[in-house]
């Protein structure tokens, strides 16, 4: 077990469809992972190569401010469960284009429990003069990072909003099938190491419509901190509450295998997780034009000593 944590640690950061080709592990691992962890070294420089002092210092002052929503008492709050939400649902539909919000996408079944946040942001967006393409996404990694325990995404800004909705009945069922989830994230550019590794910030939710009598109930029993319980809980049936689409996404032999191992190791599955998320951060984008701003990030290299704006203190979450 603990040589395929390894292999699947070094696989995830290539993010190829042949990292499901163990059968012959034996005879090729040696080489495989020789590459695997050569591209991971690669991968993991580019991800991380910032210029901070280019981002603009809004985001410093929004990332302040949105730290004080996004935790409390140690933990992260319903505020960062939505944020990091709303940044799946904004850009898998379609492009992460701030239709989520400028299209009033919010309305739909589909994004029920989203509607303060949207709102929320809106206003943001409006009083810092900022993209809301940029802020949901700029929000998800903040919420991410605040979560104690969460791992730093890069995050860019100078997206193109867009006040057009997308189409409708893209984003996955709760009761989804695996081999479903599969296809449909392989049509968006995802791997199922990727799928298996984004399913993770499940660690951070709470479910609220999927099972209405249980309203609230975390998936899984540290639901305030970003671990691993959700990859171990999930697989053996302890969890508060497991979507159906979950226990699908553990048990199915093509994700089984890195669900498992992100159980095991949370470096593993971290590595992954930013990959995919980053690669999600960026669906319908064009790279050219855009500024990193991970440095505006809870613990970034920013100045953080900026006066908290007015408009934030009228935000409830």
């Amino acid at each position: 077990m603990y040589i395929r944590t390894v292999l699947i640690t070094a696989l995830a950061a290539t993010s190829t469809t042949q990292a499901f080709s163990l059968t012959n592990e034996a005879r090729s691992a040696t080489s495989a992972s020789k590459l695997a962890l050569e591209s991971l070294v690669t991968r993991t420089k580019s991800l991380f190569t910032r210029d901070s002092n280019s981002c603009p210092t809004v985001w410093t002052t929004i990332s302040t401010a949105l730290t004080a929503q996004f935790l409390a008492d140690g933990q992260c709050t319903d505020a960062a469960r939505a944020a990091i939400r709303a940044a799946f649902h904004d850009c898998f539909n379609g492009a992460c284009d701030g239709s989520l919000i400028l299209a009033n996408e919010c309305a739909n079944s589909e994004n029920n429990g989203l509607a303060q946040l949207c709102g929320n942001l809106a206003t943001i967006s409006t009083d810092n003069n900022v993209g809301v393409a940029d802020l949901i996404q700029f929000a998800a990694a903040h919420a991410i990072k605040t979560c104690p325990g969460g791992p730093t995404v890069p995050v860019k800004v100078g997206r193109k909003d867009s006040s057009t909705a997308n189409a409708l009945g893209v984003l996955p069922a709760g009761n989804a099938k695996s081999g479903d989830l599969i296809k449909l994230f392989a049509s968006k550019g995802f791997t199922p190491i990727d799928l298996a590794a984004l399913i993770g910030a499940h660690t951070t939710a709470k479910q609220r419509f999927e099972d209405p009598s249980q309203a609230g109930a975390s998936l899984d029993s540290t639901v305030g901190t970003w671990d691993t319980k959700f990859y171990s809980e999930t697989k053996s049936g302890k969890a508060p509450f497991t979507l159906e689409a979950d226990k699908n996404i553990a048990q199915d032999p093509v994700t089984s295998i890195p669900f498992a191992s992100f159980a095991l190791s949370k470096g593993a599955w971290d590595l992954a997780f930013v990959g995919a998320m980053t690669k999600m951060s960026m669906l319908g984008v064009e790279g050219g034009g855009l500024v990193d701003c991970t440095g505006a990030l809870p613990g970034g290299s920013a100045k953080r000593e900026v006066r908290r704006s007015n408009v934030f203190e009228r935000l409830r979450w």
